[in-house]
This record gives structure tokens, C-alpha cells and sequence, in this order.
């Protein structure tokens, strides 16, 4: 499977101009005919004008239609990183952090809502958190979703991995002052899991006048980096191949050594 991410700069509270820089990139990805392009979280307006919801997306309506119609046109797997959306329950509507994942037709597979929310920044005062893992497959391959503040939750990440999945693809919008974590961890919850990590990050700006990491990863189960971008915007690729992950579980069998009787979690 060839992934490719979209590092994308975002022009903060500006969806018209994200939605243009997503489609030259991607027009631009396509070259390499990758299987599935993964976008950043909160590409559509950056992380994040506040109060979000007067411009979060109703029912993700904008975004959705723009990774459909690019799923379909380019017949290509979209990781769609995440967009503002404001969903309507039987408590009125709510604003969830949520990732759309669409297939080669342009069909929806799936959606993941941001469970973590980093309290340091009031993201819980303008979100709401989603309540459960989600996997799928795309091209025959078991995926999970995690997003940037999940990432520091390894049980979290371990649950997803338990399920059967290759490959953690992971949104997200994280801050150059704290890159030395992005990269340790992510390459920790590849080689703990023994799976695939594709981390997706944000280049640019936030609202507060930080710096985005940048250095979105792609990321082997033997902790191998095979491709990394650097802090501006970039179109990254590599190749995944899942068997792999299988021949790393035979030969270090984490899971079947588990002692989980010893160190389960108290609340």
C-alpha cells in the first residue's frame, strides 16, 4: 500500500483557501498514484478560531463533499485529517473533532471523533469528546484512527492495536515546542504495536503565533522512520507493506507474552 500525507500550511479561519491549497496538493500527490492520502487535523480552518462553532462545517457538509468528489475523481483512499463539525443529537448541536475516511469511489467509510481532548489549550470547552475506537479496512487492510493530543495515551493506542490493525493513521496539529515528543512517540507506538504509524502533521501557524512541528512521519513496526518531511509543506510517500507486521509479531511476540492479569489500569 503507498501512502501519501499532505503537510499542509493553513490559512488559520480561512476554509476557502484550505480547501484550494488540499486540491493542488493532492493533484500534485496523485502523480506518485498513491492508495490513500492522509490529511492534517483541522486543515480547514487551523487549530483553532475560537469560538469554533459559527464556523465549524454543519454536519461536516463542506468538507465531506470536497474528499468525496476528490476520493472519486482521483480514485484514491482519503484519510481526510479532521474538520470542525458541528452534529446535532437529541441534545442540540455539538462540535466533534472528526476525521472522515472515504474509499475509492468516494464513498464514506467511516468516521473517528477526537476522544482525547487537550485540556491545556480549553479544546473540551469547544468540542465534545467522541466515545469510541474505530477501525476499518481499506484495500483489505485493518486501519484505526487516533488524532495528535491521542497519541499520549498508549492504552488508548495498544486497545486499537489489540483489534487487529496495521496501520495507525494519525491526524494531527502539533507544535514545534513540543516536536521532541511527536518524534519519540510516534516511532514508541509503532514499535510497542508492532504496526505501521502514518502521522499526519500541520505546517505553519496556530492562532496563538506558534509554530507547527511539521516533520509529519511515516513509520515502520520496527520503529524505522521511511519517510519524513521537514517543518514547511511537503507531499510525503512511502510504501507499506503488511506483511511486515506479521513477520515482526512472529519474531518478537509481544502479544502472546502479555501479563495483563498484572497491570491492568486503576481508574
Amino acid at each position: 500500500m503507498k501512502v501519501s500525507i499532505l503537510q499542509m500550511p493553513v490559512a488559520f479561519g480561512r476554509p476557502e483557501a484550505n480547501i484550494a491549497t488540499l486540491k493542488a496538493m493532492a493533484k500534485d500527490a496523485m502523480r506518485d498514484k498513491p492508495d490513500v492520502l492522509v490529511l492534517p487535523e483541522l486543515w480547514r480552518l487551523g487549530f483553532y478560531p475560537k469560538p469554533i462553532a459559527p464556523l465549524a462545517d454543519r454536519d461536516g457538509r463542506e468538507a465531506r463533499q470536497t474528499l468525496a468528489l476528490l476520493a472519486a475523481h482521483y480514485g484514491v483512499n482519503i484519510v481526510g485529517g479532521t474538520v470542525a463539525n458541528v452534529a446535532t443529537d437529541k441534545e442540540g448541536p455539538k462540535v466533534y473533532n472528526t476525521c472522515f475516511v472515504y474509499d475509492r469511489l468516494g464513498d464514506l467509510v467511516t468516521r473517528y471523533d477526537k476522544v482525547h481532548l487537550f485540556s491545556p489549550s480549553g479544546e473540551a470547552k469547544d468540542f465534545q469528546p467522541g466515545s469510541q475506537l474505530v477501525t476499518c479496512e481499506l484495500d483489505g487492510v485493518k486501519c484505526g484512527f487516533a488524532i495528535c493530543y491521542d497519541l499520549r495515551f498508549p492504552e488508548f493506542i495498544q486497545k486499537l492495536a489489540l483489534s487487529g490493525i496495521d496501520i495507525l493513521f494519525l491526524p494531527a496539529a502539533w507544535p514545534e515546542s513540543r516536536l521532541t515528543h511527536w518524534r519519540v512517540l510516534t516511532r514508541a507506538r509503532a514499535i510497542e504495536n508492532q504496526m505501521f504509524v502514518v502521522a499526519a502533521n500541520e505546517a505553519g501557524t496556530d492562532e496563538q503565533g506558534n509554530h507547527l512541528a511539521g516533520h509529519s512521519a511515516i513509520i515502520d513496526p520496527w520503529g524505522e522512520i521511511l519517510a519524513e518531511a521537514d517543518t514547511e509543506q511537503s507531499i510525503l510517500t512511502a510504501n507499506l507493506r503488511p506483511v511486515l507486521c506479521r513477520h515482526i509479531r512472529q519474531d518478537i511476540p509481544v502479544r502472546a507474552d502479555r501479563r495483563p492479569e498484572l497491570y491492568t489500569t486503576h481508574q
